[in-house]
């Protein structure tokens, strides 16, 4: 079905991309992908249908992909970079399509699918420079009359499955790092969201990147198995749940592969009272409700002080009354529709959990008036350890808001037991930052901001949130192999 408005309907692309080649699936069969702002009672709008393609699919990648890699690798770092690129600009010559798609098949509000689309590409841009910096090096010897070097050599044949929250973004993240390096790569999008998978790869082949250097394979989960199993895919790079993390790698196990993964995370924010707290609360909001709250580095936990717990929830609470919930195809949407029918009840769970056990709703608590996959921005104040929402992470607009009254009592509330990826802290103490940022078990925390990742940054968690670290020079690291060569010198 064709999406109207698209000033390049080209753009729009039904079939997998295997070596080079638009086909469908052996099977005949196919997956409808659906507008989560037009679904009501189970029944949504189609935005278009992709092949569901399967292990036979999957191995027909990968077979290209081996084939490719040798010249692949082979090609100068700068002719890769230039490829590279060309693949940024044209994302952004074509950033209203691409962002339309997006938001036809997420849901998320089109303003954020733009900048979805301007951050996808400054990941391929800076790629692009890095490429020519993979560098290796002369070791002193500690045996005479040798010659020590050490190179840095792309793995070969890698793999990535990617989320349908950041459906263009995760892709390039993970694309230009690995086609950087020299790695020839392999795509299963989120059946969700396959149509922005499918129009970067089309962007890609008119730039000119070699068939089979970067395939997309939309479909069941029989590709991910046959990826994990794989002995040709020496990396699999993964953006997802902590349980399906868990997952792949014991399906990789058999094949010892090298795995790149960001997991769950449950990000506390942390407000002291030395802070703006107007700014706070509006950071705040940011934090939590991007993507309708659908984002690993959400705010899932607010903990403010005693002093100002009152009135950060007052100015807090004013805020989100003011976001505007809608498709996201409207003027002025701040929330979009949730994903899928099992986010809303998650949702609901947590509020219905929260109050039952004493929390105070604020604001919101429910299904929006909407109906379908629309939920209520959502004010939780009140919020302890023993609810489901301080422990698990909620993926929708459900903002979970504690006390705290030092920093002792605070270590003990923020630092999760299993998850550290991203954490939020607000105080304008330098010494207390030099505490708070050494006290919270998280990979990335973010200091008197919210707006803190791109392209040169090491993207990750700790615990349970992920193993390895994607963007800047680190997200080279998931891709090259090290070799030592160490030759006899013959004396004159």
């Amino acid at each position: 079905m064709a999406v109207r408005h698209l000033d390049d309907a080209r753009l729009l692309k039904e079939w997998a991309y295997i070596n080079g080649k638009w086909q469908n699936a052996e099977s005949g069969e196919v997956i409808e992908v659906t507008n989560p702002a037009e679904e009501q009672g189970g029944e949504g709008s189609v935005v278009g249908c992709v092949p569901r393609c399967g292990a036979v699919e999957a191995r027909a990648a990968i077979a290209a992909a081996r084939a490719a890699f040798p010249a692949w690798r082979d090609l100068l770092p700068q002719e890769r970079g230039r490829l590279l690129r060309a693949w940024g600009e044209a994302m952004l010559e074509n950033r209203d399509d691409l962002a339309l798609i997006m938001t036809l098949e997420q849901g998320k509000p089109l303003h954020e699918a733009k900048g979805e689309i301007e951050y996808a590409a400054s990941f391929l841009e800076w790629f692009a420079e890095e490429a020519r910096r993979v560098n290796g090096e002369v070791v002193n010897g500690h045996l005479p009359q040798r010659q020590m070097l050490v190179k840095r050599r792309p793995v070969g044949v890698t793999a990535a499955i990617t989320p349908w929250n950041f459906p263009s973004a995760m892709i390039t993240r993970k694309a230009g790092a690995a086609l950087a390096a020299g790695c020839t790569m392999i795509v299963r999008p989120a059946t969700e969201t396959p149509l922005s998978a499918l129009a970067l790869a089309e962007l890609a082949d008119r730039v000119g990147i070699p068939a089979g250097v970067f395939s997309v394979v939309p479909g069941s989960r029989d590709i991910v198995a046959e990826l994990c199993a794989n002995p040709v895919i020496r990396t699999v790079s993964f953006t997802g749940s902590t349980e399906v993390g868990r997952t792949l790698l014991r399906q990789s196990a058999d094949t010892v592969k090298r795995m790149s993964m960001e997991l769950g995370g449950h990000a506390p924010f942390i407000v002291f009272p030395d802070v703006d707290l107007d700014d706070a609360a509006a950071q705040a909001v940011a934090a939590k409700f991007q993507t309708s709250g659908q984002d690993c580095l959400a705010a899932n936990r607010i903990y403010v002080h005693a002093d100002v717990y009152e009135e950060f929830l007052a100015l807090f609470t004013r805020k989100v009354q003011a976001l505007r919930v809608g498709n996201g195809l409207s003027e002025g949407v701040d929330v979009g529709p949730l994903m899928n029918a099992r986010a809303v009840d998650k949702c609901q769970q947590h509020v219905d959990d929260a109050m039952a056990k004493g929390a105070r709703r604020l604001y919101g608590g429910g299904v929006h008036e909407l109906g379908g996959l629309f939920f209520d921005p959502t004010v939780l104040a009140d919020v302890t350890p023993a609810m489901a929402i301080s422990s698990e992470e909620t993926f929708g607009p459900v903002a979970a808001v504690s006390r705290f009254g030092s920093e002792a009592e605070l270590s003990g509330l923020a630092n999760h037991a299993e998850l550290g990826l991203m954490a939020y802290l607000f105080t304008n103490d330098h010494d207390r930052v030099c505490r708070i940022t050494e006290m919270l078990e998280y990979g990335m925390v973010a200091v008197n901001c919210v707006k803190v990742t791109g392209g040169p940054i090491p993207f990750g968690g700790v615990k349970q949130s992920g193993l390895g670290r994607e963007g800047g020079h680190w997200g080279l690291d998931e891709y090259l192999d090290t070799k030592y060569i160490c030759a006899a010198i013959k004396a004159a």
